[in-house]
């Protein structure tokens, strides 16, 4: 027992004499959050002067300013939880496909405590919301503590610390200092916006801080007791990762020559431009008689004669999988994706580049047609912008076929197909919906195709996406399948 004793004793020891700076803070954050608890438990007046004082001062500062009040609700959305799970989960599955699953623990653990904590206080304090005068925020709930603000600290905080090895040195407290702005000016917008006083915002912050630091300490520990070295946090949790958790840390340069692919873009995005203005213009206001005008005509009126409830629901369903918060999500999706499983920026360069550019261009075509809606019922009702191309159409091929390029070149697996087939569906189903809904005509959907065609050959042929695969580049060899090659070449006698 007493050698049972000294084993677990000696790595304590070891981690608290090298720790005791840290671990007093994280004490001194836990007392500070326990302190700031009971006295807004016991409804303390001093404290609640302050906070009202607060939130009434701010809302009359802030809330007739509207532009301001759009900042700060675009800030605090920052701290929200779509976003935080967002972030989390994206950088948990990349650290999985990387093979560094303690980190991802870390990860799930500090984040599932952070989900955990905030509702439970909540409910235990039951605090009420601040009432101002003019309500600018939206909210859920009760007020302590912040959960925006609970959320931002333990989540950036812990990313930060497990990508901190990837960053260069003199990079690195850059990074902390920006952590720790946003994640301040998070918790500025929680009192900013009225939805919670100043102490709900810094109780979260004592609370997340807390919490991270436990979660901090305890991976430190384990390290510790595994016989690696108690390396500072300001090196990040896990230094020896710095190669798997760079996001691209086996791409020397983005592009070869900048300059002249930045030139060649803008050039390409006006001749885009002026083909889609072109064809706009004939098929919106020059192509009576011809075959394009009978086909504008009759399709939409053939749509418009079948509608029923049930295909108004599923095209309603079809049409979402085109719009901008779809689009948004499969690219913030695919793109850490690429990243962690090829180690490239180029692909994902291309994939931005080609919704940045669909964007604009179909907004600048939409703009300079301004081509009136198809004469039948638009179910979808008044559009911010015209029929030609559709945005909808034109976002989904885009995306879908830029895809199915990064993907196709990058796998010899059977299921590379599914990708092609998807970049055929998806547009092929968003058209038809678009059109039996009477948003478009057939040439809008024309139109969208030959953005997709002309915009996506042009980045291709500049950015070549698949450059690395050409060079040689085999992401599919696995890790340990390297590591046996380089055991066999060893025991041969040969340099591994």
């Amino acid at each position: 027992m007493g050698a049972v004793r000294d084993v677990l004793r000696r790595p304590l020891g070891h981690f608290t004499e090298r720790t005791l700076a840290g671990l007093l803070l994280v004490l001194g954050a836990g007392v500070g959050f326990g302190l700031l608890l009971v006295l807004v438990r016991v409804q303390w007046s001093p404290l609640y002067d302050v906070d009202h004082g607060v939130a009434v001062w701010l809302n009359e500062q802030i809330s007739p300013i509207g532009p301001l009040v759009t900042v700060l609700n675009a800030v605090t959305d920052l701290g929200g939880r779509p976003v935080i799970v967002w972030l989390v989960t994206v950088a948990v599955v990349g650290l999985l496909i990387r093979k560094q699953g303690r980190l991802a623990v870390f990860l799930i653990v500090t984040g599932a405590g952070a989900l955990i904590l905030d509702p439970s206080l909540k409910t235990l304090v039951d605090r009420l919301r601040p009432e101002v005068d003019v309500p600018i925020g939206t909210y859920a709930g009760q007020s302590f503590p912040s959960g925006h603000a609970l959320g931002s600290m333990v989540a950036y905080g812990a990313l930060l610390l497990v990508f901190l090895p990837a960053m260069a040195p003199r990079w690195r407290k850059p990074a902390i200092a920006l952590v720790a702005t946003v994640v301040a000016l998070i918790g500025f917008t929680r009192v900013a916006l009225g939805v919670h006083f100043l102490s709900d915002v810094l109780g979260a912050w004592l609370l997340g801080a807390a919490w991270l630091g436990v979660t901090a300490y305890a991976f430190r520990l384990w390290r510790l007791e595994r016989g690696r070295p108690a390396a500072p946090l300001t090196d990040g949790l896990e230094p020896e990762a710095a190669h798997e958790v760079a996001p691209a840390p086996d791409e020397e340069k983005l592009l070869p020559h900048a300059r002249a692919g930045i030139a060649e873009i803008v050039v390409g995005w006006v001749l885009v431009f002026g083909a889609l203005y072109g064809f706009g213009m004939f098929v919106s206001y020059h192509a009576d008689g011809t075959f394009l005008a009978r086909l504008d005509e009759a399709v939409p009126q053939w749509f418009a004669e079948r509608g029923t409830p049930f295909l108004d629901d599923v095209s309603w369903w079809w049409s979402k999988v085109g719009d901008t918060h779809a689009i948004l999500l499969i690219s913030m999706v695919f793109c850490p994706l690429v990243l962690a499983i090829w180690r490239r920026w180029r692909p994902v360069l291309f994939v931005a580049l080609t919704m940045f550019g669909e964007l604009t261009l179909f907004l600048a075509s939409a703009a300079a047609v301004d081509r009136p809606r198809p004469p039948v019922e638009n179910l979808d009702g008044p559009m911010p912008t015209s029929s030609f191309p559709s945005g909808h159409i034109a976002a989904t091929l885009c995306l879908w076929v830029a895809i199915a390029v990064v993907v196709f070149a990058r796998t010899d697996r059977w299921w590379r197909w599914l990708f092609v087939a998807a970049a055929v569906i998806m547009p092929v189903g968003v058209a038809v919906s678009r059109m039996y809904r009477g948003m478009h005509h057939p040439t809008d959907f024309m139109g969208a195709i030959m953005l997709t065609g002309l915009w996506i050959g042009l980045l291709y042929w500049v950015v070549r996406p698949n450059e690395d695969v050409r060079a040689g580049n085999r992401p599919e060899i696995e890790s340990e399948d390297v590591d046996t090659l380089d055991d066999e070449l060893a025991k041969a006698g040969q340099p591994g």
